[in-house]
Protein backbone atom coordinates (compact mmCIF):
# COMPACT_ATOMS: atom_id res chain seq x y z
CA UNK A 1 0.00 0.00 0.00
CA UNK A 2 1.42 3.36 -1.04
CA UNK A 3 0.56 5.49 1.97
CA UNK A 4 1.52 9.16 1.98
CA UNK A 5 2.51 10.29 5.50
CA UNK A 6 0.95 9.27 8.83
CA UNK A 7 -2.36 7.45 8.51
CA UNK A 8 -5.22 7.97 10.98
CA UNK A 9 -8.48 6.07 11.34
CA UNK A 10 -11.39 5.82 13.81
CA UNK A 11 -10.94 3.27 16.64
CA UNK A 12 -13.73 1.11 15.21
CA UNK A 13 -11.76 0.71 11.96
CA UNK A 14 -8.82 -1.02 13.66
CA UNK A 15 -9.21 -4.15 11.53
CA UNK A 16 -10.24 -2.46 8.29
CA UNK A 17 -8.32 -2.10 5.07
CA UNK A 18 -7.24 1.57 5.02
CA UNK A 19 -7.51 2.87 1.48
CA UNK A 20 -5.98 6.33 1.12
CA UNK A 21 -7.96 8.27 -1.50
CA UNK A 22 -7.07 11.79 -0.34
CA UNK A 23 -3.95 13.03 1.43
CA UNK A 24 -4.35 15.23 4.50
CA UNK A 25 -7.38 17.22 5.63
CA UNK A 26 -9.10 19.80 3.43
CA UNK A 27 -9.73 22.06 6.47
CA UNK A 28 -6.83 21.36 8.85
CA UNK A 29 -7.19 24.52 10.98
CA UNK A 30 -8.61 23.10 14.24
CA UNK A 31 -6.55 24.40 17.16
CA UNK A 32 -6.74 21.21 19.24
CA UNK A 33 -5.53 18.94 16.42
CA UNK A 34 -2.04 17.93 15.26
CA UNK A 35 -3.15 15.41 12.62
CA UNK A 36 -2.10 15.83 8.99
CA UNK A 37 0.04 18.91 9.71
CA UNK A 38 2.95 17.50 7.71
CA UNK A 39 0.76 17.07 4.62
CA UNK A 40 -0.53 19.40 1.95
CA UNK A 41 -4.06 18.36 1.05
CA UNK A 42 -4.51 16.75 -2.34
CA UNK A 43 -6.51 14.05 -4.05
CA UNK A 44 -4.71 10.82 -4.95
CA UNK A 45 -4.85 9.83 -8.62
CA UNK A 46 -7.32 7.04 -9.37
CA UNK A 47 -4.57 4.86 -10.81
CA UNK A 48 -2.75 4.90 -7.45
CA UNK A 49 -5.96 4.03 -5.60
CA UNK A 50 -6.55 1.11 -7.95
CA UNK A 51 -2.94 -0.05 -7.58
CA UNK A 52 -3.45 -0.18 -3.81
CA UNK A 53 -6.64 -2.20 -4.26
CA UNK A 54 -4.82 -4.62 -6.54
CA UNK A 55 -2.05 -5.06 -3.97
CA UNK A 56 -4.57 -5.57 -1.17
CA UNK A 57 -6.44 -8.14 -3.27
CA UNK A 58 -3.23 -10.09 -3.89
CA UNK A 59 -2.61 -10.15 -0.13
CA UNK A 60 -6.13 -10.75 1.25
CA UNK A 61 -7.66 -12.65 -1.62
CA UNK A 62 -11.43 -12.60 -2.07
CA UNK A 63 -12.22 -12.45 1.62
CA UNK A 64 -14.87 -10.44 3.39
CA UNK A 65 -13.45 -7.27 4.95
CA UNK A 66 -14.17 -3.68 5.83
CA UNK A 67 -12.70 -0.72 3.96
CA UNK A 68 -12.07 2.76 5.40
CA UNK A 69 -11.46 5.60 2.96
CA UNK A 70 -8.69 7.86 4.29
CA UNK A 71 -7.48 10.61 4.92
CA UNK A 72 -9.21 13.36 6.85
CA UNK A 73 -12.38 13.86 4.84
CA UNK A 74 -12.53 11.61 1.79
CA UNK A 75 -16.16 12.65 1.34
CA UNK A 76 -14.83 15.94 -0.06
CA UNK A 77 -14.27 14.12 -3.37
CA UNK A 78 -16.59 14.78 -6.28
CA UNK A 79 -19.57 12.49 -6.71
CA UNK A 80 -18.10 11.01 -9.88
CA UNK A 81 -14.77 10.16 -8.27
CA UNK A 82 -16.34 8.74 -5.12
CA UNK A 83 -18.66 6.55 -7.15
CA UNK A 84 -15.72 5.30 -9.21
CA UNK A 85 -13.74 4.44 -6.06
CA UNK A 86 -16.70 2.64 -4.49
CA UNK A 87 -17.16 0.60 -7.67
CA UNK A 88 -13.47 -0.30 -7.64
CA UNK A 89 -13.74 -1.41 -4.01
CA UNK A 90 -16.60 -3.73 -4.95
CA UNK A 91 -14.75 -4.92 -8.05
CA UNK A 92 -11.68 -6.03 -6.11
CA UNK A 93 -13.51 -7.04 -2.94
CA UNK A 94 -17.05 -8.11 -3.86
CA UNK A 95 -17.58 -9.54 -0.36
CA UNK A 96 -16.82 -6.22 1.37
CA UNK A 97 -18.82 -5.90 4.60
CA UNK A 98 -18.93 -2.13 4.62
CA UNK A 99 -17.14 0.99 3.38
CA UNK A 100 -16.79 4.06 5.62
CA UNK A 101 -15.20 7.51 5.54
CA UNK A 102 -14.57 10.65 7.54
CA UNK A 103 -16.69 13.57 6.37
CA UNK A 104 -17.54 17.13 7.37
CA UNK A 105 -20.98 18.70 7.55
CA UNK A 106 -20.09 20.76 4.49
CA UNK A 107 -19.05 17.61 2.57
CA UNK A 108 -22.48 16.10 3.27
CA UNK A 109 -24.38 19.29 2.43
CA UNK A 110 -22.59 19.64 -0.91
CA UNK A 111 -24.33 16.44 -1.98
CA UNK A 112 -28.01 16.02 -2.67
CA UNK A 113 -30.06 13.36 -0.93
CA UNK A 114 -30.15 11.45 -4.22
CA UNK A 115 -26.36 11.55 -4.52
CA UNK A 116 -25.98 10.27 -0.95
CA UNK A 117 -28.42 7.47 -1.70
CA UNK A 118 -26.33 6.59 -4.76
CA UNK A 119 -23.19 6.40 -2.60
CA UNK A 120 -24.99 4.08 -0.21
CA UNK A 121 -26.16 1.84 -3.04
CA UNK A 122 -22.53 1.56 -4.15
CA UNK A 123 -21.43 0.51 -0.66
CA UNK A 124 -20.85 3.59 1.53
CA UNK A 125 -22.30 2.49 4.84
CA UNK A 126 -21.24 5.10 7.41
CA UNK A 127 -19.73 8.58 7.75
CA UNK A 128 -17.66 9.63 10.78
CA UNK A 129 -18.25 13.29 11.60
CA UNK A 130 -16.13 15.11 14.18
CA UNK A 131 -18.60 17.62 15.63
CA UNK A 132 -16.39 18.22 18.73
CA UNK A 133 -18.89 20.58 20.44
CA UNK A 134 -22.41 21.94 20.18
CA UNK A 135 -21.38 25.39 21.40
CA UNK A 136 -21.13 28.06 18.66
CA UNK A 137 -18.60 29.96 20.78
CA UNK A 138 -16.35 26.93 21.22
CA UNK A 139 -16.62 25.96 17.54
CA UNK A 140 -15.51 29.46 16.56
CA UNK A 141 -12.72 29.44 19.15
CA UNK A 142 -11.24 26.16 17.87
CA UNK A 143 -11.49 27.33 14.23
CA UNK A 144 -13.72 24.41 13.30
CA UNK A 145 -15.16 26.29 10.33
CA UNK A 146 -18.69 24.95 10.74
CA UNK A 147 -21.90 26.04 12.46
CA UNK A 148 -24.29 24.14 14.69
CA UNK A 149 -27.00 24.68 12.08
CA UNK A 150 -24.83 22.98 9.44
CA UNK A 151 -24.35 19.97 11.70
CA UNK A 152 -28.08 19.59 12.16
CA UNK A 153 -28.81 20.06 8.45
CA UNK A 154 -26.15 17.48 7.55
CA UNK A 155 -27.73 14.91 9.87
CA UNK A 156 -31.14 15.63 8.33
CA UNK A 157 -29.68 15.28 4.81
CA UNK A 158 -28.33 11.81 5.64
CA UNK A 159 -31.57 10.61 7.20
CA UNK A 160 -33.31 8.09 4.98
CA UNK A 161 -30.35 7.63 2.62
CA UNK A 162 -29.19 4.41 4.27
CA UNK A 163 -25.85 5.94 5.32
CA UNK A 164 -25.33 5.77 9.06
CA UNK A 165 -23.85 8.71 11.00
CA UNK A 166 -21.22 8.40 13.72
CA UNK A 167 -20.54 11.66 15.59
CA UNK A 168 -17.58 12.47 17.85
CA UNK A 169 -17.48 15.02 20.70
CA UNK A 170 -14.50 15.99 22.86
CA UNK A 171 -14.81 16.34 26.64
CA UNK A 172 -13.03 19.37 28.06
CA UNK A 173 -12.78 21.25 24.78
CA UNK A 174 -14.11 24.45 26.35
CA UNK A 175 -11.83 24.28 29.39
CA UNK A 176 -13.05 25.03 32.90
CA UNK A 177 -14.66 28.33 31.92
CA UNK A 178 -16.95 26.72 29.32
CA UNK A 179 -17.62 23.41 31.10
CA UNK A 180 -21.37 23.84 31.45
CA UNK A 181 -21.80 25.54 28.08
CA UNK A 182 -19.94 22.73 26.30
CA UNK A 183 -21.91 19.98 28.05
CA UNK A 184 -25.40 21.43 27.66
CA UNK A 185 -24.93 22.79 24.14
CA UNK A 186 -23.45 19.47 23.00
CA UNK A 187 -26.42 17.61 24.49
CA UNK A 188 -28.74 19.95 22.59
CA UNK A 189 -26.82 19.31 19.36
CA UNK A 190 -27.01 15.53 19.69
CA UNK A 191 -30.71 15.77 20.57
CA UNK A 192 -31.23 17.58 17.27
CA UNK A 193 -28.92 15.37 15.18
CA UNK A 194 -29.90 11.98 16.65
CA UNK A 195 -26.91 10.14 15.14
CA UNK A 196 -26.68 6.37 14.95
CA UNK A 197 -23.47 6.41 16.99
CA UNK A 198 -21.90 8.90 19.39
CA UNK A 199 -18.33 8.72 20.65
CA UNK A 200 -16.79 10.91 23.35
CA UNK A 201 -13.05 11.49 23.48
CA UNK A 202 -11.36 13.53 26.20
CA UNK A 203 -9.14 16.45 25.25
CA UNK A 204 -5.49 15.40 25.09
CA UNK A 205 -3.22 18.05 23.61
CA UNK A 206 -0.11 16.83 21.85
CA UNK A 207 3.01 18.96 21.22
CA UNK A 208 2.36 21.31 18.34
CA UNK A 209 -1.35 21.80 18.97
CA UNK A 210 -2.07 25.58 18.83
CA UNK A 211 -4.44 25.26 21.81
CA UNK A 212 -1.53 24.08 23.94
CA UNK A 213 -0.10 27.61 23.78
CA UNK A 214 -3.32 28.94 25.35
CA UNK A 215 -2.95 26.47 28.21
CA UNK A 216 0.71 27.34 28.78
CA UNK A 217 -0.14 31.06 28.76
CA UNK A 218 -2.87 30.53 31.37
CA UNK A 219 -5.60 31.59 28.96
CA UNK A 220 -7.32 28.19 29.25
CA UNK A 221 -7.51 25.82 32.21
CA UNK A 222 -7.84 22.15 31.36
CA UNK A 223 -10.46 20.08 33.17
CA UNK A 224 -9.44 17.84 36.04
CA UNK A 225 -10.64 14.19 35.84
CA UNK A 226 -13.41 15.04 38.32
CA UNK A 227 -14.52 17.98 36.17
CA UNK A 228 -14.55 15.78 33.06
CA UNK A 229 -17.00 13.52 34.89
CA UNK A 230 -19.04 16.56 35.95
CA UNK A 231 -19.23 17.66 32.31
CA UNK A 232 -20.26 14.18 31.19
CA UNK A 233 -22.92 14.05 33.90
CA UNK A 234 -24.36 17.33 32.64
CA UNK A 235 -24.36 16.05 29.08
CA UNK A 236 -26.14 12.81 29.95
CA UNK A 237 -28.81 14.57 32.01
CA UNK A 238 -29.65 16.94 29.13
CA UNK A 239 -29.40 14.73 26.03
CA UNK A 240 -32.41 13.07 24.39
CA UNK A 241 -31.43 10.83 21.49
CA UNK A 242 -33.32 7.55 21.82
CA UNK A 243 -31.47 4.59 20.29
CA UNK A 244 -28.10 6.27 19.70
CA UNK A 245 -25.25 3.89 20.50
CA UNK A 246 -23.04 5.72 23.01
CA UNK A 247 -19.35 5.07 23.68
CA UNK A 248 -16.88 6.91 25.90
CA UNK A 249 -14.23 4.21 26.09
CA UNK A 250 -11.45 5.75 24.01
CA UNK A 251 -7.84 5.60 25.23
CA UNK A 252 -8.09 9.31 26.11
CA UNK A 253 -11.04 8.89 28.48
CA UNK A 254 -10.58 8.82 32.28
CA UNK A 255 -13.35 6.24 32.73
CA UNK A 256 -15.12 3.99 30.24
CA UNK A 257 -18.83 4.36 29.59
CA UNK A 258 -20.93 2.43 27.10
CA UNK A 259 -24.62 2.02 26.46
CA UNK A 260 -27.58 3.11 24.40
CA UNK A 261 -29.25 6.48 24.74
CA UNK A 262 -31.60 7.03 26.46
CA UNK A 263 -32.10 3.57 27.93
CA UNK A 264 -28.74 3.25 29.67
CA UNK A 265 -28.30 6.82 30.89
CA UNK A 266 -29.25 5.98 34.53
CA UNK A 267 -26.66 3.17 34.66
CA UNK A 268 -23.96 5.41 33.18
CA UNK A 269 -24.76 8.21 35.63
CA UNK A 270 -24.47 5.68 38.45
CA UNK A 271 -21.05 4.61 37.19
CA UNK A 272 -19.92 8.25 37.08
CA UNK A 273 -21.03 8.74 40.67
CA UNK A 274 -19.21 5.61 41.87
CA UNK A 275 -16.02 6.63 40.04
CA UNK A 276 -16.22 10.04 41.67
CA UNK A 277 -16.69 8.55 45.14
CA UNK A 278 -13.76 6.18 44.72
CA UNK A 279 -11.58 8.70 42.88
CA UNK A 280 -11.21 5.95 40.28
CA UNK A 281 -9.78 7.56 37.16
CA UNK A 282 -7.38 6.27 34.53
CA UNK A 283 -3.79 7.25 35.27
CA UNK A 284 -2.61 10.16 33.12
CA UNK A 285 0.29 8.08 31.78
CA UNK A 286 -2.22 5.60 30.34
CA UNK A 287 -4.05 8.21 28.28
CA UNK A 288 -2.45 7.81 24.89
CA UNK A 289 -3.88 8.31 21.42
Amino acid sequence: MNYDGMIYRPPSEAYSLILQVTVGCAHNHCTFCTMYKEKSFHVKPLREVEEDLKEARSYYGNRSLRIFLADGDALVLSQEKLCTILRLCRQYFPKTERITSYGTAQDILRKSKEELQELHELGLDMIYLGAESGSPEILEHIHKGVTVEEYVRAAERLRGTGIRLSVTLISGLGGQKMLEEHAVASAKLITAMKPDYLGFLTLLLEPGAPMLQEVKAGMMQLLTPAQVLEEMELFLTHVDSEGTVFRSNHASNYISLAGNLNRDIPAMLEKIQKSRERDAFKNESMRRL
